[in-house]
């Protein structure tokens, strides 16, 4: 029988879906079971980027151009200004999802057996583009006693070799919700430049900071502009998951040259998601007060109700709608599985996402799980109940 690749064999299996099969026979078996794991907003997608759609008036279905429209990246360019980065129409290409962006931004800048750090825990895909691209992923551990902030610098420097080829960071953060100061990515942005690498900064959940908190974009760093790549998406900020639609952004002209490269092979983005994603920058700024208050009111409710359990330790996220939960289990990996496969409380259960998928160093996050509080809060306190009486089912 002919053999599948090493590539393939070496893909990780998403520690996000993974559960779903389980989680398809506890419906069977009538449970309801209460969504934690995935980071699938229930924020109705702005009405004028749906309308769009509906009136497009459209008699062929063409290709757009490789960089996605030139109209919906002028829009962009100037919402992004409006944000005070000082991105033009020129510095954006439009990707299917903010996934292609990444995949583009590691193949215009990393060769195979290059190697990319990455604080970890980190969204469980950077495993699978880094494998994808065959490069390497070098981990600095960040842990829940200091909220998961920026690992030390001197950690991150001693782990750079001739192989580095950037620093990745997710900001504000999947699946720890932690949002980096200023100073923080001024220490990247200075060790980046002196060592010559590139610096990614995935900032797909950049509206979503709380507490006065401000979100500081590698955009907006003088004298970065070489280093500095962006990823976006319209997934998270205007509840458009299925839309596929991103992009990368950089004033490296080197880079998006390359990345245009990329672009050109897979010919073009979406036609209709783009027509929407370009409506939704229409959408007005009380939405993204509506949603923001939302959220804070949801996180407030979850780590408030985590930690009435016994065992249980919660770092407060500071942006994002993810939080990672220490609990009093040997195994997450397994205690997930128990939940959906032999655990009910009143036909009802919850699902969340093992933490261990979120590491690549073997045996670290093992007893941690990711939620997401993208349920309203009646339903996230239903959860946080069937998860208290479950841990204590599961440890007798």
């Amino acid at each position: 029988m002919p053999k599948i690749s090493l590539k393939g064999q070496q893909m990780p299996e998403s520690p996000i879906r993974k559960l779903v099969p389980y989680a398809e026979i506890a419906k069977k078996k009538g449970h309801k079971v209460y969504h934690l794991n995935i980071g699938q907003p229930d924020i109705k997608t702005p009405e004028v980027a749906l309308n769009a759609v509906k009136n497009a008036d459209i008699t062929v279905l063409e290709y757009s151009h490789s960089a996605g429209f030139e109209s919906y990246r002028t829009k962009l360019a100037a919402y992004y200004q409006k944000q005070g980065l000082p991105i033009n129409t020129a510095d954006i290409i439009i990707t299917t999802g903010g996934s292609e962006a990444l995949l583009f931004a590691m193949g215009s800048t990393m060769d195979a057996d290059d190697e990319i750090i990455i604080p970890e825990p980190f969204y469980a895909n950077y495993n699978g583009f880094s494998t994808a691209s065959g490069v390497k992923v070098v981990p600095v551990i960040s842990t829940i006693d200091t909220g998961f902030a920026l690992p030390p610098i001197a950690d991150f420097e001693k782990l750079i070799t001739p192989k580095t080829k950037a620093i990745l960071i997710c900001n504000p953060g999947n699946p720890t919700g932690y949002l980096y100061s200023q100073e923080e990515i001024m220490q990247l942005a200075e060790l980046v430049k002196k060592h010559d690498l590139f610096l990614i900064a995935d900032e797909v959940y950049r509206e979503f900071a709380y507490d006065g908190f401000v979100h500081h974009s590698v955009m907006n760093v003088p004298g970065l502009e070489e280093h500095a790549i962006m990823i976006d998406s319209v997934s998270k900020r205007f509840s458009m998951c299925g839309a596929r639609i991103g992009c990368i952004v950089s004033k490296n002209k080197e880079v998006m040259a390359t990345a245009m490269k990329f672009a050109q092979a897979r010919l073009s983005p979406p036609t209709y998601a783009q027509i929407a994603s370009e409506a939704a920058l229409d959408t007005p700024q009380s939405y993204f007060d509506d949603v923001i208050t939302e959220y804070k009111d949801r996180r407030d409710t979850l780590i408030a109700e985590l930690n009435k359990i016994e065992g249980v330790k919660v770092a407060t996220p500071k942006g994002a709608f993810y939080c990672i939960a220490k609990l009093p289990v040997k195994n997450a990996d397994d205690f997930a599985q128990w939940l959906l496969e032999s655990y009910d409380f009143n036909g009802e259960t919850v699902m969340v996402a093992p933490a261990a998928g979120f590491y690549s160093t073997k045996g670290v996050g093992l007893d941690e799980v990711r939620i997401a509080y993208v349920l309203k809060k009646e339903d996230l306190i239903k959860s946080v109940q069937i998860l208290k009486e479950a841990l204590k089912a599961y440890n007798n």
